[in-house]
């Protein structure tokens, strides 16, 4: 089954500290470290396609955190403001934005960053915002 190997890499290749960001010809932003982590382990920024991929993704942010820390997926509108895609070039088929996001605050917000708010849902926040990352490969 997809989503069980999804987790099982999920937790052999996570990503839970620093910061990270997308590529440069996606974000127009310095590509850092968690990311090129995530692609030197032959993977990307984690992809979300259902719900109960989001909450496999949120259990194993858990077992290695121990809390639900806000942390980057590999989401983006970066090349063109409302059209979101993926690092890994998935569709763009499932969300679970937070009341009122995405909101583009000061027109600089063009990431993902998941486990948002009491909600914990998704937010978009400026890409060299530091925060933990989830790979997935």
């Amino acid at each position: 089954m997809k989503t069980l190997t999804v987790t099982a890499l999920l937790c052999a290749i996570m990503a839970l500290t620093g910061a990270a960001a997308l590529p440069e010809e996606m974000s127009g932003e310095e590509p850092n470290g968690d990311w090129k982590n995530c692609l030197s382990l032959g993977g990307h920024l984690a992809s979300v396609h259902s719900v109960l991929e989001y909450h496999e993704i949120q259990k194993a942010i858990m077992s290695s955190s121990f809390h639900h820390p806000s942390t980057w997926i590999g989401g983006s509108d970066a090349q063109e403001e409302k059209q979101w895609f993926w690092s890994d070039g998935t569709r763009f088929d499932y969300t679970i934005w937070a009341n009122g996001e995405p909101n583009n605050g000061e027109g600089q917000q063009h990431c993902i960053q998941m486990n948002f708010g009491d909600a914990k849902a998704w937010d978009d926040v400026q890409c060299w915002t530091k925060l933990p990352s989830i790979c997935a490969k």
